[in-house]
């Protein structure tokens, strides 16, 4: 399949396995996993027939799905009962779930592109970001290894 951006349309030449015709356009579509690193992913034309933007588009979405594993376990925000400051900390913690949300759904959404790269960047990325501060939240919460301590 060769894939490239032009200024007057989306590019693409592919074979009629891999896409269908919308109108007059054609929007490739993969119904299964694939491995190379001409891609589409979350853009149109991005990151295209570079194995170096390839490349950058994994490293984005391992970021991504470590930031979302970053702020499920964060508590950066601290709410104490009955301060004066409740709601604006509410607020906070809302805008802060929003973002992880929609880094979720980008991470989610990279993977709906059946690229077998960003779905292990996806998975590596979670897993790490599990690793770091979900285990850390965990031994906070235990008070270390041996919880047998007093």
């Amino acid at each position: 399949m060769t894939m490239s951006c032009t200024a007057t349309g989306n590019g693409f030449q592919s074979n009629s396995t891999m896409a269908t015709m919308l109108g007059r356009r054609r929007i490739p579509i993969h119904t299964s996993f694939y491995w190379g690193h001409k891609a589409v992913i979350l853009f149109r034309c991005w990151p295209g027939d570079s194995a170096g933007m390839y490349a950058v588009a994994l490293i984005l979405v391992f970021v991504m799905a470590v930031l979302v594993e970053w702020l499920s376990f964060t508590n950066i925000v601290k709410l104490k009962p009955g301060a004066s400051n409740d709601v604006v900390g509410s607020l906070l913690r809302t805008g802060l779930y929003g973002v992880r949300t929609g880094f979720s759904y980008l991470v989610m959404l990279a993977v709906m592109s059946f690229n077998g790269g960003v779905f292990l960047a996806a998975i590596f990325g979670h897993v790490i970001g599990f690793m770091v501060f979900g285990t850390m939240a965990i031994l906070k919460k235990s008070g270390g290894l041996d919880s047998a301590k007093p």
